[in-house]
């Protein structure tokens, strides 16, 4: 490649492209494309996209499309249960300083009506609840 055209390359695929020229000097032609070296393309076209990346790696652009959609489709399946798996409830905290302190399971029920007749009902379960001080003054506003 000519310098201008690499000087207008970001880092990281300067990096792989330099990656990608030292491979094919040191292997003989038409050998397969190692595993790290596609890998490293996907990476490169998740930031510069794959047009630019099939370019400057002088790759099949519907190659790396197709590596580049296995990679995010395999990255957006939830990972397999294993067998060990067992359910585990947490106790929720409420942080009070440098102590997490369990937080009741109660609820509260607060019930506001202001001169003009506007109400408001909040019903809390089982939750912290906010700050209410702060929730009485904006219904007050």
């Amino acid at each position: 490649m000519r310098p201008s055209k690499t000087r207008s390359l970001p880092a990281g695929l300067e990096g792989v492209r330099r990656r990608f020229e030292h491979w094919r000097r040191t292997h003989r032609a038409r050998s397969r494309i190692p595993d790290w070296a596609w890998a490293a393309a996907v990476r490169a076209a998740g930031t510069c996209g794959i047009h630019r990346t099939s370019k400057a790696l002088r790759l099949n652009y519907y190659s790396l499309k197709d590596r580049v959609e296995q990679h995010s489709a395999a990255a957006s399946t939830p990972p397999e249960r294993s067998a060990g798996a067992t359910f585990l409830e947490l106790a929720p905290l409420a942080d009070h300083g440098s102590a997490a302190v369990p937080v009741g399971r109660g609820e509260c029920t607060l019930e506001l009506e202001d001169a003009g007749g506007a109400k408001m009902r909040i019903s809390l379960k089982g939750v912290q609840p906010p700050d209410l001080a702060a929730l009485c003054r904006s219904f007050w506003k």
